[in-house]
Order: C-alpha cells, then sequence, then structure tokens
C-alpha cells in the first residue's frame, strides 16, 4: 500500500534535476493520462501498431471478433483479471473505437434509446475515451449482454475487479456523485487505464480523472509535487505547462525511471520512480 503526500520543492537544492528532455507540443495529446470529455477532444488517433487484439489472450472471453485494446492496458487488463479471479466470469464488451464506429453506435443510441439516455451514457463522436484504446467495457459472462450497459454487480469477481482495478492503473472513469465533472451518468462497467500510481491516488483520493488533471496543474517541477510511496518505489509527480512554440523543455529529477504523457489540455505529466532498493541518491 502507499502513501499519497503533496511535499514542497523549492529551488533551494531539493531537486535534483538529471536531464533536460525536448518534447514536441503534439505529445500534448498523447499518452496514459489524456484527458478525453467534451471540452476536451480526441486530437490526435492512436497508431495501429499500439493496438492489440484480445484474441492474442484466448482466456479472456470477448463480446465479438476483433476487440482491440492498446497494448500497455491489455497487458494489465490481463493481470487483472486474473487477480480477481473474473478470467472465467467476466466479458469484455467494448475496447477500442473508431471515429466511425463512435459516430455509428452514437445514432444508434439516439433512435433506439432516445436523446436523454444517450446523452448520460454515449459520448459524442471525437469524446469517447474508446477512440483512445484506453477504455474497456466489462460485464458479466453471460447469454444476453447489454452492449451499451452491461450488467456489472458489486459482488464476487465483479467487485473483486472493482476493488483490485487501481493497483494495475485502472479507474471507474464515471461514478456516482461526479457527474456534473465528467458529464456522464455512474458506468459500473467503464474502466479507463491511466496507470499507476495515478490510479491509486485518485482512488484514495475520491477523485474523478478531471479533478486530478485539475489537481496536477498546482504540483509544477519548482513548487508542489506530488509524492507517492509504496513499498517499492519512491514516486515524483509534476505537471510541465506548455511552452510557446513547437516544442516544450522538460526537466526529469533524479529517478531510475520516468514515465511522460501529456494531459490532452495544455501540458506534460512527469512520474519518476525511484526505487527503494538503490537508496543511494546524491
Amino acid at each position: 500500500m502507499g502513501q499519497t503526500n503533496l511535499a514542497k520543492r523549492n529551488q533551494s537544492g531539493r531537486h535534483i534535476t538529471i536531464r533536460t528532455i525536448q518534447a514536441a507540443n503534439s505529445g500534448i495529446h498523447q499518452g496514459h493520462l489524456v484527458l478525453i470529455n467534451p471540452e476536451n477532444p480526441i486530437q490526435q488517433t492512436i497508431s495501429s501498431d499500439r493496438l492489440i487484439p484480445l484474441s492474442s489472450i484466448p482466456a479472456i472471453h470477448t463480446l465479438k471478433q476483433g476487440i482491440l485494446l492498446e497494448q500497455t492496458c491489455l497487458r494489465h487488463l490481463t493481470e487483472l483479471l486474473e487477480a480477481s479471479q473474473g478470467i472465467d466470469h467476466i466479458i469484455a464488451v467494448s475496447g477500442y473505437r473508431t471515429k466511425q464506429d463512435q459516430e455509428q453506435i452514437y445514432t444508434a443510441s439516439l433512435a433506439d434509446n432516445g436523446a436523454d439516455y444517450t446523452a448520460r451514457y454515449v459520448a459524442l463522436p471525437d469524446r469517447s475515451e474508446h477512440q483512445t484504446g484506453l477504455a474497456i467495457d466489462v460485464g458479466m459472462l453471460r447469454k444476453d449482454v447489454d452492449f451499451i450497459a452491461p450488467a456489472f454487480p458489486d459482488s464476487g469477481v465483479y467487485k473483486s475487479f472493482k476493488q483490485l482495478a487501481a493497483g494495475f492503473g485502472f479507474i471507474q472513469r464515471y461514478k456516482e456523485g461526479k457527474e456534473a465533472l465528467t458529464q456522464i451518468s455512474c458506468e459500473p462497467w467503464h474502466f479507463r487505464y491511466i496507470g499507476y500510481p495515478h490510479a491509486e491516488i485518485m482512488e484514495r483520493q475520491n477523485w474523478c480523472f478531471e479533478e486530478y488533471i485539475d489537481a496536477l496543474r498546482s504540483c509544477t517541477y519548482d513548487n508542489d509535487h506530488l509524492l507517492f510511496e509504496d513499498n517499492h518505489s519512491f514516486v515524483d509527480i509534476y505537471y510541465i505547462p506548455a511552452d510557446a512554440g513547437a516544442y516544450t523543455t522538460i526537466p526529469v529529477v533524479l529517478c531510475d525511471r520516468y514515465l511522460l504523457s501529456g494531459n490532452n489540455v495544455d501540458g506534460f505529466i512527469v512520474t519518476a520512480f525511484r526505487d527503494k532498493s538503490r537508496r543511494a541518491y546524491g
């Protein structure tokens, strides 16, 4: 289990920068932490070489052939299904969608379910997380599965899946009580991969994704970092606003490895890991 803290890190020497990198500002719209909602539509489509068919994992049950997910998302989904013992009880209902797929689903839902239902449960084209390959709809494995709103109860292996999801980098994207921020009704079946420890932090703070991205804006490199610690690592998380022009200079703190993601709004998020097995930092 990990601890989450906001800690002051100023320019008096507590930051130890090991390098700077130049990131193209197009990268704002790429990565596991891109926020997709009505105000922040998809700006860049995922490349096909990063999409993997769920059929490559034969043990995963799927509603139809040809479901795809982003490669890291699929790897951790498989681990989550195994850890929750849900591999034989949970079905993958919907993964990656093209813009054309989302247009067809939205139009069909309008005809079948009406405008009010569709507005609450179906995102407009280019406002759907499914177009990133980072979202998965799951349901109970049974004969009749609702494509738009599959049953996913809060009991048994389904409850275990929900409880373990954050540790594998997944959040239930649309929760009850957050509708005013997400603009989507509660969807117990819709999970979004954002990576660890981000999902764990969000779960502990009871933040939706919009709240998390907003909170990170105060965690700039020169000021407060979001600090997370678990049994294996110390993690620094901080936000870098995009520079004017085509590139942004991003400082990387002393670490063993780091991840960089755009937020699809206005900048980048650095996640820097220091392994506890290597304590000798200068």
